[in-house]
């Protein structure tokens, strides 16, 4: 039994010890604990998502004398709590929503996973819970994966979601950061995110209600983030849509919709297409599929062809503000070509009907951009497609 010191050392089974400082996240010191009896891995049509979790989870711990705990992989199990912890009273937690694939190969790969843990050290410090190593998080990440690798489905859109938590748990009232922490990794095999197959999503603008504003913390991926966007997606799922697309300021500009980022195609008088998508200006979550799909449609024509694309069309892609004036106009005008949403949990979805104020726009069906987008990722991340070193093997330390 480990019992901190005023002083700063730990009393250790009952001899004084002295501690140097906080110990760092090391993965090099998991423990690994296999459960006796595996689930059954439930066929990849039934699986829906978040609903069926893994054999085994990481789990580590922080105390603000003794550090962080040698992380354990260990079977999948309740978390004991304070009722008073920082989590239930204050909301301080982070997550990160990442995929695990199966290369042709027979190997485990993650996509872009450098780019998940950067975005969770930036959220962690936002809300100033105990700071870490991500890549020693990674490192943890991986190993979780090579043992849970079985769960993972060999079927073209499915993939093994991975969801790394850290929840604030100092056991006291106090108004002030959490210096206790839990940070721990599930897994959930996983299908397609929308269950509606190939019929587009619905969305349904809402200005009243706001998901962020300027100063807030949209633009980090916090759990606090979420419970605000519940009720007024009820509403819209009323009135007879799918999910809410967020508006902000008198300008009615779009941020987000649902959890997703948003792109617009507009077609050119010169029969190029535009490929716009509103800016990161902090209300907006950096996504790494808005990222991957910002890169792949500047590469086309270049260092790409997207499927079914011409090598010949020029995707004009630009960050800008838009509006829901703007998206009427060029609807008005016969310009708007596709809307789509990208998302790690969806990857690309197109778009049909947006309603607004009493009317209602038809994007129509997914269009051949988001069809380009999604095949084109979903092969990268499959390791059908090399592109730029975007997947990890998991059993590259």
């Amino acid at each position: 039994m480990t019992v901190p010191q005023a002083n700063g050392g730990v009393v250790v089974n009952g001899s004084a010890q002295v501690v140097k400082g906080p110990a760092p996240l090391d993965a090099s010191k998991t423990v690994v604990t296999l459960a006796e009896n595996l689930k059954a891995v439930p066929p990849a049509e039934e699986l829906i998502f978040g609903q069926t979790m893994t054999d085994h989870m990481v789990s580590v711990t922080y105390h603000p004398v003794t550090g962080w705990s040698n992380p354990e992989i260990k079977p999948y199990a309740n978390i004991s709590l304070d009722p008073a912890c920082s989590i239930f009273q204050y909301s301080t937690s982070v997550f990160e929503g990442m995929k695990a694939y199966v290369g042709p190969d027979g190997k485990p790969r993650l996509f872009r996973p450098e780019m998940n843990m950067q975005r969770m050290k930036r959220s962690v410090a936002r809300i100033a819970l105990p700071a870490f190593d991500v890549d020693e998080l990674l490192k943890l990440i991986k190993k979780l994966v090579a043992v849970e690798s079985r769960w993972i489905p060999n079927v073209k859109g499915h993939s093994l979601y991975v969801r790394p938590t850290i929840i604030g748990t100092r056991p006291s009232f106090g108004v002030r950061a959490s210096d206790h922490a839990i940070l721990y990794v599930i897994c959930s095999p996983t299908g397609p995110y929308f269950r509606t197959g190939p019929k587009p999503v619905s969305l349904y603008a809402v200005g009243e209600q706001v998901r962020s504003w300027p100063g807030g913390t949209g633009e980090f991926k916090l759990s606090l983030n979420y419970a605000p966007t519940f009720w007024p997606q009820q509403l819209a799922a009323e009135k007879g849509y799918d999910q809410c697309l967020w508006l902000l300021g008198e300008d009615q500009h779009i941020t987000e919709a649902g959890a997703m980022n948003f792109f617009v195609v507009v077609k050119r008088d010169d029969g190029d297409l535009d490929v716009f998508t509103p800016p990161l200006d902090g209300t907006i979550l950096p996504g790494l599929t808005r990222a991957s799909v910002l890169r792949l449609t500047v590469a086309h024509g270049e260092t790409t062809t997207l499927p079914n694309l011409a090598h010949s069309l020029k995707l004009h892609t630009s960050e800008r503000r838009i509006t829901m004036v703007d998206l009427f106009s060029w609807n008005d005008a016969g310009k708007l070509a596709e809307i789509f949403l990208v998302g790690t949990a969806a990857v690309v979805a197109g778009v049909g009907r947006v309603g607004f104020e009493g009317r209602e726009l038809d994007a129509g069906a997914m269009g051949p951009v988001a069809k380009a987008l999604y095949e084109r990722l979903t092969d990268i991340q499959e390791g059908k497609v090399e592109f730029e070193g975007w997947c990890v093997h998991v059993d590259d330390a």
